[in-house]
């Protein structure tokens, strides 16, 4: 947690009083700061991404801990404001949006982002920052873009993405690539699919029927915590042949996390409009 102390020192004023209001939360493995290490990360991609003050801004994915709609908060200010779609993994995200004393700017929203319940053009802006891999397929990936076009003349999209160039972030990458296959093992339905290089999000985000008006590749920098899950799911497993290999790639992945750590791999930023139909 090194960088992250150095990173929370160098961070604006304003935004690390902010974080400081944010609970640290008792969820081993992680350390309390996990949340908080993770806001940031987003905030430092809605600081490249240029997110105006007062702008009227759409989140899709918002999760249950609010990572990305405290940092969207802060970045559309007290006049602007951010619809938080989330279609049921709502958690904490109450508590944690009260902490950070932003509630007036946010406003959550249950829907599927499939089908938004809001007008064309309701918004300036709609965003998923790191909510791609939880939709499920490409198909519902491009129909949630498609959607985000249809609600903003403009989205943005984060991503990790299948890059290790550092010991840390090759370990992160051996863990988190185990999910999607244990997920469907034990739930029947893969979750959290493997990261996508930034040239295929490109394509999904053309499929929708949208313009990529810029994309970078983003060295965060920083450490990541989200890729460990307990060995139990994978003993759950009842295919042996499949048990046994995920069981051992667990434990490389595991071992590589105690020794190494987990940080972020870079992450794709892409900003894109509607295509102008022809």
């Amino acid at each position: 947690m090194e960088r992250f102390a150095g990173r929370w020192r160098s961070t604006e004023p304003e935004f690390r009083a902010l974080l400081e209001r944010i609970p640290l939360l008792a969820t081993p493995p992680l350390p309390p700061e996990w949340l908080r290490c993770e806001m940031l990360e987003r905030h430092e991609l809605l600081r490249r991404a240029s997110v105006s003050a007062g702008a009227m801004v759409l989140e899709v994915g918002t999760g249950g801990h609010a990572i990305s709609t405290v940092p969207l908060a802060h970045a559309v200010g007290r006049e602007g404001r951010v619809l938080a779609v989330e279609r049921s993994r709502w958690g904490q995200f109450r508590e944690i949006v009260a902490a950070s004393g932003l509630g007036g700017t946010i406003a959550p929203v249950t829907a599927d982002a499939g089908h938004l319940p809001f007008r064309d053009s309701a918004v300036d802006l709609a965003v998923c920052l790191h909510g791609l891999r939880s939709l499920r397929g490409e198909e519902n990936t491009v129909r949630v873009c498609r959607e985000m076009l249809r609600t903003a003349p403009r989205i943005l999209l984060a991503e990790s993405l299948p890059i290790g160039r550092t010991p840390a972030q090759r370990a992160h990458l051996a863990m988190y690539d185990l999910r999607e296959g244990v997920f469907a093992a034990t739930l029947g339905a893969p979750d959290d699919l493997h990261y996508r290089p930034l040239d295929a999000l490109e394509s999904l985000v053309e499929r929708a029927g949208g313009r990529v008006e810029w994309s970078e590749t983003v060295e965060v920098d920083l450490p990541h915590f989200l890729a460990y899950f307990p060995r139990r799911l994978v003993e759950r497993i009842p295919e042996e042949r499949t048990r046994t290999d995920l069981l051992r790639r667990w434990d490389d992945a595991d071992v590589m996390l105690k020794k190494h750590g987990e940080d972020h791999p870079p992450v794709g930023l892409i900003g894109a409009s509607r295509a102008v139909q022809s």
